[in-house]
């Protein structure tokens, strides 16, 4: 969304997320046209944002859909995605959550450790029904991304550890309503340095051979998502590269014949279309440092405080020379921070300012603390 689009919103009561369509449209034809050239499925990560208007978008490319609770399922359901398309991860699923996917029959469970598929299958049991499920795998490949968005090394939590799987594996034989299908990888998010996806591949074409040693193959292989994007020069890099990010495991991944390849995308698909727009409240001028006063906070955009995320901040209304701010939010923790010492043009109370590149990990996470009115969206066209 350009600045001049950006500043079309200036009137309108803020704070408020506004998407740009158009651009979202965009970017999901590059990924599917780049993941067809070598029969690639995608699964959307519900995670990144579920609004109605972009689920419909991503429906209409016949994307499926990635979840990580029964209410991700839910609202897969409810946008129209078709179960036969849905994926269901996560390290905690409950029993309510695993019994609501069997009921609708999503096409798999990507189960995270050994307990999880002992529950997976006593519920199965009792409903007298079959569920297919993908052992998610940590590979212990790093990531390259900050700490706390990683999640294929062996200290994180997630997915089932490498030294596991000789004792699980022969243990399929005492389950007979799950289905193993498939293998599921994922090693972290806002990947940009694409040597992880290399080291990726290498280390899953050493456990699809370890498993075909022992006589198992499978007709599906989930190698996740983590495509990073472009948070400081938006303007200049608004759709993700998809063409390199699809090449590395065509060039790479040893795929078996027959063999389908899925990929979980959510922030390299909607992060660049969303908009926080904010107005200033007050400014206050320290010693040193100048204080940006928003009505938006870390309960509208919770990235920064949650994991100094960066995101490019533009004043829409001014085109004075330009100062050093701390952009700050209205919310009583210290840590309500969007950026420090950035430079803005001279900011007054009453500008509209434009936090970009923050259609992912952004609405979704919005909080209602400090008793704050939950935002709203727009969506331009």
């Amino acid at each position: 969304m350009r600045k001049e689009q950006l500043q079309a919103f200036a009137q309108q009561p803020t704070p408020f997320y506004a998407y740009d369509l158009a651009l979202l449209r965009q970017t999901l034809a590059v990924a599917q046209a780049e993941a067809g050239k070598y029969g690639y499925h995608i699964h959307y990560a519900l995670k990144a944002n579920a609004n109605a208007p972009i689920l419909a978008e991503i429906l209409e490319k016949g994307f499926g859909a990635d979840c990580v609770s029964g209410n991700e399922v839910r609202r897969a359901l409810e946008a129209g995605f078709p179960p036969e398309q849905i994926v269901f991860a996560g390290v905690g699923k409950s029993d309510a959550e695993i019994n609501f996917a069997l009921d609708t029959d999503i096409f798999c469970f990507n189960s995270e450790s050994g307990q999880e598929l002992e529950v997976i299958q006593e519920l199965a049991a009792a409903k007298g029904k079959t569920a297919q499920v993908a052992l998610r795998i940590n590979p212990n490949v790093d990531a390259y991304t900050h700490k706390h968005i990683t999640t294929g090394l062996e200290e994180n939590k997630f997915g089932i550890n490498l030294w596991e799987l000789e004792e699980l594996v022969p243990r399929f034989a005492e389950w007979p309503n799950l289905k193993l299908i498939g293998l599921h990888f994922h090693i972290g998010s806002q990947i940009t340095d694409l040597r992880a996806f290399e080291n990726l591949c290498g280390r899953v074409n050493e456990i699809q051979r370890w498993f075909e040693e022992r006589g198992r193959t499978f007709p599906h292989l989930n190698v996740g998502g983590g495509l990073g994007v472009d948070y400081h020069t938006p303007e200049e890099n608004p759709i993700a590269d998809f063409a390199a990010y699809f090449s590395i495991f065509n060039r790479l991944l040893e795929k078996r014949n027959g063999q389908i390849v899925h990929f979980e995308l959510g922030r390299a698909l909607v992060a660049p279309s969303g908009n926080l727009i904010s107005r200033v409240l007050y400014l206050k001028h320290g010693q040193k440092t100048n204080f940006v006063i928003l009505d938006a906070g870390m309960t509208e955009l919770m990235r920064p405080a949650l994991y100094q995320a960066y995101h490019k901040i533009e004043n829409l209304t001014s085109d004075l020379p330009t100062q050093s701010y701390d952009v700050v939010g209205p919310i009583c923790e210290s840590t309500d921070c969007f950026a420090k010492g950035i430079q803005l043009p001279e900011t007054k109370r009453g500008d509209v300012v434009a936090i970009r590149t923050a259609g992912a990990y952004g609405e979704v996470m919005v909080s209602e603390y400090n008793l704050r009115d939950r935002v709203k969206a727009v969506y331009l066209s």
